[in-house]
């Protein structure tokens, strides 16, 4: 039997949107084949672009050393954010839109320089920053069950749905972002807690990684461009009805609720 070709696999995430999970891609893609299930999304993602969908940043995953063990991996990985994946803090998320989604909080930074260098280092982050937000990623999963594997989310685009940012940003040079905690609440009841260290040991770390990465790829994070540098703290499920609510140290909070507007 022929194996899909990368083509193949990128149209059947895209229908999974629509027509609900699909089996992992392991037909396609070996658990650990990288650069395979990178063209895979890369295919999706010019797609969406010709759509109209509009790049406003990268997610980093797989930044807590718990969750490359989960997954028997030794390195992050990068989906894309677009326009239409923001929700309004304070707002609202339609579950009609989700399929199988759970919420995590984390730190987002919001560029006001370029990050070209494929040797950007953390400082190198530090001076680009412009605001730094509490955030609140709401991941999902086009596989079956959550039965993912590396190359699985990475296709996927990094299991990436939506993302809340708090409406303030802080300065960075005011912050402590190392030993921040984070607490997040399903419904006033604490489902998750951490802290900043726990995203690449820094999350300016996890910044620094996701430029050199997409640099070395021949793109770049530009001015303007959202970065969210990883979870804080476990992941939780999503029910409807659910309204959720993330503090971070020194940063403030960001909330959403699950539910049709």
């Amino acid at each position: 039997m022929t194996s899909p070709s990368h083509e193949d696999l990128a149209r059947r995430l895209r229908d999974a949107y629509s027509r609900g999970t699909v089996p992992p891609l392991r037909d396609g893609l070996g658990p650990a084949d990288a650069d395979g299930a990178y063209a895979v999304q890369t295919i999706n993602t010019r797609f969406w672009e010709a759509q109209g969908r509009r790049i406003v940043g990268r997610k980093a995953g797989l930044t807590a050393k718990a969750v490359q063990a989960q997954l028997g991996v030794d390195q992050p990985d990068f989906g894309v954010l677009f326009d239409d994946m923001a929700v309004a803090d304070g707002g609202t998320l339609d579950p009609a839109r989700a399929i199988q989604p759970k919420v995590e909080a984390e730190i987002a930074f919001v560029l006001g320089k370029d990050l070209p260098d494929p040797q950007t280092t953390p400082e190198m982050v530090a001076d680009a920053v412009a605001t730094v937000h509490a955030a609140i990623e709401i991941v999902d999963s086009r596989i079956a069950d959550w039965k993912i594997t590396f190359a699985d989310t990475v296709a996927d685009n990094g299991s990436s749905a939506f993302f809340v940012l708090s409406k303030e940003g802080k300065s960075l040079p005011a912050l402590d972002i190392f030993t921040c905690g984070m607490v997040m609440e399903i419904n006033g009841v604490i489902v998750s807690l951490g802290a900043g260290a726990a995203a690449l040991g820094h999350p300016l770390n996890a910044a620094a990684w996701l430029a050199q990465t997409l640099a070395r790829r021949g793109e770049s994070l530009k001015a303007g461009d959202i970065l969210l540098a990883g979870a804080l703290g476990p992941m939780v499920a999503l029910n409807s009805g659910d309204h959720v609510r993330a503090i971070v140290g020194g940063l403030g909070e960001a909330s959403f609720t699950y539910t049709k507007a």
